[in-house]
């Protein structure tokens, strides 16, 4: 590995995580308060990523969105590692719901708030429309399939637990989604074929490229938040990271190489998302059922923190 090419990597990588690690700092010195944290949440929730993801949609070409090869190896690596570790959880007696919020934790990449930035500065503006395609699988069947089993868990014997209940508290949740409704909305403007109006365009662009560089300040300002962690789940926060940055990048380059045969540009970039670190979802279903979301926090800090140095390495190989 030639250290030309490591600085190079390095001179991509540090700008997206150095926007993290000063919301982390300046949450941490008290610059930013609590509150900022979900007031700047809210903004990339549900004006500058929904507008992104509309205007990618909207502007695409169906032979851009539908791409089963490299569908097929993001989303098998998503379910290779999240249902391994769900049915290694229960072997281990723990509750299913537990057991899926341990999934989140391996198999939830950070698609939107990572994602985008990483994408776009590793190998250009073309590779959107991916990280488009990872959004969805992740942010809308990971989290609907993840939702769905964790009331199966807390109500599959009593009441509320029948298949249909279940589904419309699912499906509540995810219609009341921007992240969900916004790239539907842009499906029926790419479907209409009368294209998006100038200015509509331009509003969405502008809104949109506040989504970056806003969202990775949230993070940061999320993984500053102080919490009482106790020390007995070093253990399990280091095999889900290990599974989030090593396992899942692993078996999604298999799957794209040996079962899909990708090119190497689809390749690249099917692995690079798969290593991303841990998603917010995944805290989002930890605080929402109230299953530890100390432990989800510390994951997400941990495997932040550590694909700094998997992604150099995975960027340097690939």
């Amino acid at each position: 590995m030639r250290t030309g090419s490591v600085l190079a990597i390095l001179f991509i990588i540090l700008p997206i995580f150095g926007l993290i690690a000063a919301g982390w700092a300046l949450r941490r010195v008290g610059v930013f308060g609590a509150g900022t944290t979900a007031e700047l949440n809210r903004f990339v929730i549900w004006l500058a990523l929904p507008a992104l993801m509309f205007d990618i949609v909207a502007t695409a070409r169906w032979a851009d969105i539908w791409q089963p090869g490299y569908i097929g190896a993001f989303s098998g690596g998503i379910a290779v590692i999240f249902c391994a570790t769900i049915l290694v959880g229960r072997a281990l007696r723990r509750s299913l719901p537990d057991a899926v919020v341990d999934g989140l934790n391996a198999g939830y990449s950070n698609t939107a708030y990572v994602g985008f930035p990483l994408a776009a500065a590793a190998l250009g503006p073309g590779s959107r429309t991916g990280v488009l395609i990872a959004c969805i699988l992740t942010m809308t069947i990971l989290f609907a399939i993840s939702l769905a089993l964790v009331e199966l868990g807390l109500h599959g014997r009593g009441a509320g637990g029948g298949i249909g209940a279940i589904a419309q508290r699912v499906g509540t949740r995810l219609v009341r989604s921007p992240l969900v409704v916004a790239p539907a909305i842009g499906a029926l403007v790419l479907a209409s074929g009368l294209g998006l109006p100038a200015p509509l365009h331009a509003f969405a662009s502008l809104l949109g490229a506040a989504a970056s560089p806003c969202a990775l300040v949230a993070l940061g300002l999320f993984l500053g938040e102080q919490r009482r962690e106790g020390e007995q789940a070093l253990p399990t926060v280091a095999a889900l990271t290990a599974l989030k940055l090593i396992g899942q990048p692993l078996v999604t380059w298999v799957l794209a190489v040996q079962v899909f045969a990708l090119d190497a540009r689809t390749t690249t970039l099917a692995v690079l998302i798969a290593a991303l670190p841990t998603g917010t979802g995944a805290w989002m279903v930890s605080a929402i059922y109230t299953r530890d979301p100390a432990v989800t926090a510390r994951v997400l800090l941990a495997t932040t923190i550590g694909s700094v140095l998997t992604l150099t390495v995975l960027l340097s190989v690939i």
